[in-house]
């Protein structure tokens, strides 16, 4: 979603003379897009202020320059007072719901005056429609946001307090920014969300589309080669969404679905509103829809209240399941969430000795599921090169980064590769079959 959103915002600068660049110490402005899900991510942009303070002060000590600084996205949203404190050499603090109003922001600083802005409302306005139709290049692979917000208040989370209540773009809109895309040269769309499966948008006629019905009419367009989404909740998998793993040849045979924890009691405290059982059922049905279809998750450890059998049934869960691959974190207090002012928080020192044996199991079953695409055959899009002269990277429908030598003619194109060996986190391959795109 950070993604999607720095994307729109230069493009919402474009009009104002301002281009990408890699040129930290001569640019003009500088952007911080920032999460908020964990504590140490949080911190992570207060030393990166520190470190753009000296970037600033020399650009106007050494070349009588200005330099703007932007902190953007979800620590702005929960933090805008603050970050002008700690930080008073940043000059526009703005939230994930009103970026769209980043040109006008910048058209009103007067670096002289040092008149630092902050506008972390929630806005009565729907960003999408004050954001540039006109898209800037994305690549072959792009990220479609469809949905934001959440309405589910997970005990742990931030997420409904920074990015507000759930929305839902319309099927129109959702479908001319797909359409835009293909027509620059994406062929892969991942559609976004806080809860993506969520979504339930207004289709033609009124009538209310789901995300199930949304991936089959995207299906239909051409020269889009794949799909994916991200990231669901249990909730929201219902039976159109499993369907369209069966029936959609262009939906990526992989699922990100979030759990969190394998204890029941946890789960509830975190208010999940599912239970184990019915996590297992979805993941039976998906796969009774797809036999090839990889799965993914999200675990906290050390939630308060976390007893060693509720980690352990955590562990019992992964082993039922067999992930591909999954994100692991350490239980992080977020000031203004129901679980900060729980009792019994776990200790630390116990909190980093789960989470180490989750991620040994969790990385053993994701080596094991690299290992078994071994020889196998796989059609991806090629997206750009790789680390070394004439290496080509790509990612599988199951999303591992494969690698393989080929011309940079590929990038942008379908091919068709063999696994030739697996390590954890990547694959190495050679090109089996090129396949032209037209």
């Amino acid at each position: 979603m950070n993604v999607y959103d720095s994307d729109r915002m230069k493009d919402s600068l474009e009009p104002l003379g301002y281009q990408e660049s890699s040129d930290l110490q001569n640019a003009d402005m500088i952007v911080i897009n920032t999460c908020h899900i964990r504590e140490k991510a949080s911190e992570k942009v207060f030393s990166e202020l520190g470190r753009l303070r000296k970037v600033k002060q020399r650009a106007q000590q050494e070349q009588n320059r200005q330099v703007k600084i932007v902190v953007a996205g979800c620590v702005a949203q929960a933090e805008g007072e603050e970050i002008t404190k700690r930080a008073p050499w940043v000059d526009i603090v703005v939230g994930p719901q009103t970026y769209h109003r980043l040109p006008d922001l910048v058209a009103k600083l007067d670096p002289f005056q040092r008149n630092r802005l902050i506008d972390i409302d929630f806005p009565p306005e729907i960003k999408f429609d004050f954001l540039p139709e006109k898209l800037g290049k994305r690549g072959p692979a792009a990220f479609l946001s469809i949905q934001e917000g959440c309405d589910k208040f997970c005990s742990f989370c931030v997420v409904p307090y920074t990015r507000g209540a759930e929305f839902s773009r319309s099927v129109q809109k959702i479908m001319d920014e797909a359409k835009s895309l293909i027509s620059s040269g994406t062929k892969e769309i991942t559609l976004l969300g806080q809860n993506v499966n969520a979504w339930h948008g207004v289709g033609p006629g009124g009538k209310d589309w789901g995300l199930g019905r949304l991936i089959f009419a995207l299906a239909e367009l051409p020269e889009l080669e794949r799909i994916r989404y991200t990231t669901s909740h249990p909730l929201d998998m219902d039976d159109e969404l499993i369907n369209a793993h069966a029936e959609v040849n262009k939906l990526m045979p992989y699922l990100h679905l979030p759990i969190q924890s394998g204890s029941d009691k946890i789960l509830h405290a975190m208010n999940r509103r599912h239970t184990v059982l019915e996590y297992l059922n979805i993941i039976d049905r998906l796969r009774s829809a797809r036999s090839d279809i990889a799965m993914s998750s999200d675990f906290i450890v050390g939630f308060p209240g976390e007893t060693d059998k509720d980690f352990a049934n955590t562990l019992n869960l992964i082993d039922k399941v067999g992930y591909a691959s999954a994100y692991s974190f350490k239980y992080s207090v977020r000031p203004g969430t129901p679980a900060a002012s729980k009792s019994l928080q776990v200790p630390e020192d116990v909190k980093s000795d789960r989470l180490l044996s989750l991620q040994q199991l969790l990385d053993a079953q994701q080596f094991a599921f690299n290992k078994k695409c071994e020889t196998k055959k796989f059609d991806v899009l090629v997206e750009q090169k790789g680390e070394r002269k004439g290496q080509l990277s790509a990612r599988t429908p199951y999303m591992q980064s494969a690698y393989f030598d080929g011309p940079e003619s590929l990038i942008g194109k379908m091919t068709q590769i063999k696994i030739s060996f697996a390590r954890k986190n990547s694959l190495s391959a050679e090109i089996f079959n090129q396949k032209e795109v037209i």
